[in-house]
């Protein structure tokens, strides 16, 4: 085998570990939900898990093609379309925030959760209180 094919089996195996994280989210999440689909947090729970698990889905099929525009097809056309998959991807990361936590990353209030920096603003202050 050469280094091409060992990337692409890289970038693929990668880009496949995605998939399995988004089904595997989405399917816990469900399998959450149906255990008490009337609590009042179920179906913000459903919604953030799913989200969480698309979101690390993608993050792991975007390294996948970085690795592959990188090391296994380094042209400018690759390039610009890597950059678009990028774009589109923070996009999609910052709907799936606002719609999991209702506000913009940067809008992080104390004792909200964000997908993002998944601690707290009280676990912030508190850890800075201590130094």
């Amino acid at each position: 085998m050469d280094f091409t094919s060992i990337m692409h089996v890289i970038t693929r195996t990668i880009e496949a570990a995605g998939v399995a994280v988004i089904v595997i989210g989405i399917a816990v999440s469900a399998f959450t939900y149906l255990k008490d689909p009337r609590a009042t947090e179920s179906y913000g729970n459903l919604r953030a898990g799913m989200g969480r698990a698309i979101l690390l889905g993608l993050e792991l099929m975007v390294a996948g093609d970085i690795i592959n525009t990188v090391a296994v097809e380094p042209s400018l056309n690759s390039v610009m379309v890597l950059g678009l998959i990028v774009i589109i991807r923070t996009f999609l990361s910052l709907s799936l925030e606002v719609e999991i936590s209702g506000r913009w990353p940067w809008q992080g209030k104390q004792g909200d959760q964000s997908v993002h920096r998944g601690k707290t603003g009280a676990e912030d202050m508190a850890e800075a209180d201590q130094r």
